[in-house]
């Protein structure tokens, strides 16, 4: 009994130790730190590298500077001079035609040639349209009434110069009081000169003569101006090559005072 009490005990007792140490171990195994499970790295494959060239706009090609261009001047029209002639022939067309002593219809009248009259034009003013006859007697006529063998430029220039106005012996030439000018506009006033009763050539014939060589259009023009009034006012521009100027006469029957020049109003 008591040999089994103790085998008992020794076997308790192996037990007990076998317990305390299984106790101990699972206590042991506890307190350890668990170990994390890692998952293993998974190896990713480097992605391959694609190039991709940068996005632009391509620019505008530059735009080639062309220099300026030197505005060429403008080729002056080169006016061909007609060759000056003595003389040239011409025929009336008019019923009656009125020769002057100036080339002008203001003029003192001289004599009429018919329809079909052959002349002889020797002469031309510089500005109108009037024409000097061959005679014993010259005088003006306008060439609108007289059909011509040639050119009417080709007449040389007689007047002011070559053909004259007769002279009166009975009158003085007049004064000029004023010579005026507002912008294009001249006026030219001049004293009285009286006519004596019976010194009008006829009641159509006008006291003073107004003769100016004017610039319009770029173009001088010569214009007599009559008038028994004591002024007149015209148009004159500038831009011609040829300075403007005139003159004043006094008619009568007998001829013509003057002339008086007059003092050229400047533009301002």
């Amino acid at each position: 009994m008591d040999e089994f009490y103790l085998a008992a005990a020794g076997m308790k007792s192996r037990w007990t130790r076998l317990s305390i140490c299984i106790i101990f171990s699972l206590t042991i195994a506890a307190c350890a730190p668990t170990a994390t499970s890692i998952p293993a790295a998974t190896t990713t494959s480097a992605p391959t590298a694609t190039f991709i060239p940068p996005s632009f706009t391509p620019l505008p090609p530059t735009e080639t500077l062309t220099p300026a261009q030197t505005a060429s001047p403008t080729p002056t029209e080169t006016v061909t001079p007609v060759p000056t002639v003595e003389s040239l022939k011409a025929t009336v067309t008019a019923d009656l035609l009125s020769c002057r002593y100036g080339p002008g219809a203001e003029y003192l009248f001289l004599y009429g040639l018919r329809k079909g009259a052959n002349i002889k034009l020797i002469g031309r003013t510089d500005g109108n349209n009037w024409v000097w006859v061959d005679g014993r007697n010259k005088c003006w006529v306008n060439a609108k009434f007289i059909e011509m063998d040639g050119n009417q430029l080709s007449l040389p220039v007689v007047y002011p110069g070559i053909a004259k106005l007769p002279v009166s012996p009975y009158y003085p030439p007049t004064t000029i009081s004023s010579a005026t000018r507002s912008g294009n506009q001249v006026t030219i006033e001049w004293l009285d000169i009286p006519l004596r009763a019976g010194d009008e050539e006829d009641a159509s014939m006008l006291h003073y003569i107004v003769e100016v060589w004017r610039c319009e259009g770029g173009q001088t023009i010569f214009d007599p101006l009559a008038t028994n009034d004591l002024s007149v006012t015209f148009v004159d521009e500038p831009g011609c090559s040829q300075p403007s100027h005139g003159r004043v006469f006094v008619q009568e029957k007998h001829g013509f005072a003057g002339p008086t020049e007059i003092p050229w109003p400047a533009f301002k």
